[in-house]
């Protein structure tokens, strides 16, 4: 077997293991096939999950049941990153291609407006593609996001760019270890994202700029900031700062002693009942 193949039988055993009825769709689109895994009641809100950087849809599994209780739960494997989601058509090189993916994703799906939830990566894209000007989303929950508010930690960085230059198995799973201090992480998942990464090398994501203080200014979608009170990825406490200066009509909540790379899994319960206030508008 390949790695890839590794990555794949991991990642398909940890998705028969979500706690509930799941159907993977692959959604063609111009850029190649996008992995949503879909669950929940066919008559329930949509609620469309971005994962983390290298985290893939997978990342949810302990979430999952809260959140499809009541509602039509769309977890993506972002295209051009660890997944099967294969960008195999058009390259994807800018912001706008990533939008324009979306909106395939999202049209393909017959989901017209939809809760947006993204963690890390995945909340980059989701506030870049509200403010944008999608009218397609109706609230958002950012979760600990990253390079939205306030740049990065140093010492961050300085742990993540050995993975970035050479991605293997061994350097993700120290990196997740060391600013999780080696808790709250579901050893499941971990083999999907260290599996990933070694399989999947280098990959070329398209990262949206930093937002401006004027383009925060007119944000209109309810948004709600969870940030992770232990992250190390960033300093929590200036991003909450941020928030609350740039978007005073924000909901902050920080969760103490959660990790960046422990979420959303840990503490489930905690992040289930932000997300779905949130979304209930509360």
């Amino acid at each position: 077997m390949t790695a890839v193949d590794d990555f794949f039988a991991v990642y398909d055993a940890l998705l028969d293991e979500w706690p509930v009825d799941v159907t993977p769709v692959d959604v063609p689109t111009r850029f190649g096939s996008t992995r949503v895994n879909v669950c929940g009641p066919e008559s329930g809100a949509p609620l469309l999950l971005l994962p983390g950087g290298g985290a893939t849809s997978t990342v949810w599994i302990a979430n999952v049941a809260a959140l499809a209780r009541s509602h039509r739960v769309f977890a993506v494997d972002v295209m051009g990153d660890v997944g099967r989601s294969v960008n195999d058509g058009a390259p994807l090189r800018t912001a706008l291609n990533l939008f324009e993916w979306l909106d395939a994703v999202l049209d393909h799906l017959g989901v017209n407006a939809s809760a947006v939830v993204g963690h890390s990566y995945g909340a980059m894209i989701a506030l870049a593609y509200t403010l944008h000007g999608s009218r397609r989303v109706d609230s958002l929950v950012l979760l600990d996001p990253t390079s939205c508010f306030a740049g990065m930690s140093p010492r961050y960085l300085l742990r993540a760019v050995p993975v970035l230059i050479r991605p293997t198995e061994k350097r993700q799973r120290s990196l997740i270890g060391w600013e999780t201090a080696g808790a709250g992480v579901d050893p499941r998942w971990l083999g999907v994202s260290a599996l990933g990464t070694a399989a999947f090398g280098r990959t070329a994501l398209v990262v949206p700029p930093r937002p401006k203080a004027e383009a925060l200014g007119r944000l209109t979608a309810h948004t709600a900031v969870v940030l992770a009170g232990g992250s190390r990825a960033h300093d929590p406490g200036r991003v909450a700062a941020n928030v609350r200066r740039l978007l005073p009509s924000a909901t902050v909540t920080t969760i103490p002693g959660a990790t960046h790379h422990a979420l959303p899994m840990t503490p489930a319960a905690d992040v289930d009942a932000a997300i779905l206030a949130a979304v209930a508008g509360r």
